[in-house]
């Protein structure tokens, strides 16, 4: 895989890490879930595991670990995106 398609593939598993946090959240405050609330929580939590073993791959375990870790710091911060793009690049 070149550098550029690393970019790409590191650039698409944080935003569907970005994605996965989110949604973990906006469930933490959704009462219509009901008992469903941690069942679905777990998942998106599971999922992130899932796509950190995936940018592993690309960065080694490490690194992956603090992105996955900044990500979930970050959310919803504004500046935070820009701050992800800086250090995902390779």
């Amino acid at each position: 895989m070149s550098k550029k398609e690393q970019g790409s593939e590191l650039a698409r598993l944080m935003a569907q890490i970005d994605a996965e946090n989110e949604a973990a959240h906006r469930a933490l405050n959704d009462p219509s879930l009901g008992t469903a609330q941690h069942a679905f929580i777990t998942a998106r939590l599971e999922r992130m595991g899932q796509l950190q073993e995936d940018l592993e791959k690309i960065v080694g375990h490490e690194k992956a670990a603090k992105l996955v870790v900044k990500a979930m710091e970050h959310k919803g911060d504004v500046d935070s995106k820009e701050e992800r793009q800086k250090d995902h690049e390779i």
